[in-house]
């Protein structure tokens, strides 16, 4: 009886501890590691660089525009961090070139071995250069470009023939777009090319003048096929109509004509009201994306949220090619801090 008593205890005590054993696992290496945490990307009037295999996103910082330029980086242009290096996040810091507030609306290009970021501050352009496309982007003279006007929204394209061409926006009976060819050092303008390329109307693009205001901003531009094609903005930023349009060329410098299917980034399409200033660029397959920014809410414009977009060309007949974006492949962006 003592035997068959104490293999009872025996057959209780290891059933009780395989019950313990099966109630807490062993524990998985990285079990512990606190879940990454997605946040909601604020940059209005985004723009992607892509260099390296790595893309490059900066914008106007909707929260405090008086500090400078953040910048977030990405392998696939779905998972975006701030990277290290950078001066708290931010590729160009004020204070370390021209401008005290108002910093709007940058643009990163490589030339000479060098990274430039065109920027706004002060409602002047200016040009910072760096080492890295993550920073910091310093002037040696503090300056903003030369001009006998306000401008704003600036956009170096790089012609085939090697030259340079700013366009950007002049505060002049309302916002309109200019573009002027570059000097070599990028200090300043030819200014016998400076030359007006889009304003706002009301007969032939109606969509361009809805909440009153006389704007066109936002410029980007590309060469296809032997043609130049710029993409902007038309309407008050804070409007819901505030929408995407194109306009084609034979030359950089213009006349340019307006396509007439414009808008083809609106509310309408994205369901978002406000969807504009962005950057048309490619991807690392060669795909063209979108970037831009859209209103926080239905009801509430700032701070702004940035999106991306994919488009296509696809031959028109005779002439220039017609963009389309898609739709289905509008996201908004989100990072993680690392």
């Amino acid at each position: 009886m003592l035997k068959q008593y104490l293999f009872g205890l025996l057959v209780i005590f290891l059933v009780g501890s395989c019950a313990k054993k099966s109630a807490t696992p062993p524990k998985v290496k990285g079990q512990d590691t606190v879940a990454v945490v997605k946040k909601q990307m604020y940059q209005a009037d985004p723009t992607v660089f892509y260099h390296g295999g790595t893309y490059y996103l900066y914008g106007t910082n909707d929260v405090n525009a008086d500090i400078g330029f953040l910048v977030y980086t990405s392998k696939d242009m779905k998972n975006w961090t701030i990277p290290p290096g950078t001066k708290n996040g931010y590729a160009l810091i004020n204070g370390d070139s021209y401008g005290t507030a108002g910093f709007w609306a940058p643009q990163v290009f490589y030339a000479n071995n060098k990274f430039y970021m065109a920027y706004t501050a002060n409602e002047n352009i200016a040009i910072a250069q760096s080492d890295s496309p993550v920073g910091p982007f310093v002037q040696t003279v503090k300056q903003a470009l030369p001009a006998t006007a306000k401008q704003i929204d600036p956009f170096v394209f790089f012609d085939t023939d090697g030259k340079a061409y700013l366009y950007h926006v002049r505060l002049q009976n309302g916002n309109r777009i200019y573009v002027a060819e570059l000097n070599e050092d990028y200090t300043g303008i030819k200014a016998n090319t400076l030359t007006e390329c889009i304003t706002a109307v009301t007969n032939s693009q109606p969509w361009e003048k809805t909440a009153g205001a006389s704007v066109t901003e936002g410029p980007t531009v590309i060469k296809r096929n032997g043609l130049y094609y710029l993409f902007y903005s038309a309407n008050d930023f804070r409007s819901v109509d505030y929408a995407v349009g194109y306009a084609v060329s034979s030359s950089p410098l213009g006349p340019w004509v307006k396509y007439t299917g414009n808008p083809i980034i609106s509310k309408a399409n994205l369901k978002y009201n406000g969807p504009g200033h962005g950057d048309l660029f490619t991807d690392a397959n060669g795909n063209f994306n979108y970037v831009l920014h859209v209103h926080n809410s239905a009801t509430v414009v700032i701070p702004r949220k940035t999106a991306i977009v994919s488009g296509k060309f696809t031959a028109n007949g005779a002439g220039a090619d017609k963009f389309e974006i898609d739709p289905a492949t509008f996201k908004q962006l989100t990072y993680t801090d690392k």
